[in-house]
């Protein structure tokens, strides 16, 4: 018998063996495209959406406000964490540490009578630096040892920061109150937020759609298979990890402003960063829209768990993410992109 040499993409050549199914192609779309029946009701809706969410604010009581503020920011963790941990599929487990840097080095440079905007492009370029510099040797390794290496970098910087006099050890951090209505300063919060959260979605799509996101789900599928068809893994592995810890950084900068106090155990606190890892994991790693699915349903189920149970109420929270995770293994908006193309 002969090897069988059919691509495994019926219709393609013999030298289009490459070419992503439509499947493939519709994961790094978003949820959006899929689910349109067209784009002109694509645009629409999203417009509608951007409308209404552009009035909340006005129209909601401070509380909600802030339940928003939270949903928009975990979403753009989430966002940033899909890059390396959806697209490239190494489980960074410590990415709460850039977001913990970005907070300090922003509060650092505002206590020095910095502007803000410089405090945050400063904060920006030093996690993404550090990302780099780490991400040579660490991201050599893979599955649990990586994983297990960035929570090793995030306790010992957490360490390092409780015992930095200069930071405020563990005494904290105090920023400078701005003397605003709290109304209208958490308006500016909350569309900092939310633009961070538009602003990483554009670029996780732009990038889902270009060569650079093949390049990445080429590595997550097979690394060294990667690298005997020309890509440079190493490259490619380093520069979506500075992407990640830039983008969790800024939104830290953005946390220190909002909440006016920081401390290593509240910036570098592994349980949120296993929070918003769960998000994207049940909204649906290396998709587009996963991340903020799963920060709209985690974040919300929080809230109204927490407010209905008072006692137990993460137990009941632990359970219901176990469900989600047993029946719906890949995700919301895999689980859902199926299910409308079968129809």
């Amino acid at each position: 018998m002969g090897m069988d040499t059919r691509p495994a993409n019926p219709g393609a050549t013999k030298g289009d063996v490459t070419r992503p199914r439509t499947g493939q192609v519709l994961a790094g779309s978003g949820l959006v495209r899929a689910l349109s029946p067209s784009r002109p009701v694509a645009i629409v809706l999203a417009l509608l959406s951007l409308a209404v969410l552009i009035a909340l604010p006005w129209l909601l009581t401070g509380f909600w406000t802030r339940v928003l503020t939270s949903v928009f920011m975990f979403a753009a963790l989430a966002q940033s964490l899909n890059i390396i941990a959806g697209f490239v599929g190494r489980a960074d487990f410590g990415n709460i540490v850039y977001f913990g840097l970005g907070a300090y080095t922003t509060g650092f440079f505002v206590l020095a009578a910095v502007p803000f905007p410089l405090g945050i492009a400063a904060a920006a370029l030093l996690a993404a630096l550090i990302a780099t510099l780490i991400g040579l040797p660490v991201l050599r390794l893979k599955g649990h040892y990586f994983a297990i290496a960035t929570i090793g970098i995030m306790e010992g910087t957490r360490q390092l920061v409780n015992n930095a006099d200069f930071l405020g050890g563990g005494s904290g951090m105090v920023l400078p109150i701005l003397g605003l209505e709290p109304a209208v300063f958490n308006r500016i919060v909350y569309f900092a937020m939310f633009g961070l959260m538009v602003g990483y979605t554009a670029i996780v799509y732009r990038m889902a759609r270009g060569s650079f996101g093949y390049e990445l789900r080429a590595i997550k599928a097979d690394e060294q298979a990667a690298a005997v068809m020309g890509i440079n893994t190493t490259r490619a592995k380093t520069t979506a990890w500075a992407m990640s810890a830039g983008g969790s950084a800024i939104v830290g900068g953005v946390y220190a402003l909002w909440f006016g106090f920081i401390s290593p155990e509240s910036v570098f606190n592994i349980v949120m960063g296993t929070e918003y890892f769960i998000m994207m994991l049940v909204g649906g790693a290396g998709t587009v829209m996963g991340p903020i699915v799963g920060a709209v349903i985690i974040e919300l189920l929080t809230v109204t768990v927490w407010a209905n149970f008072v006692h137990g109420h993460l137990a009941i929270l632990g359970l219901a993410i176990v469900l989600v995770v047993v029946f719906i293994p890949n995700g919301v908006v895999p689980t859902v992109r199926r299910w409308v193309l079968r129809r």
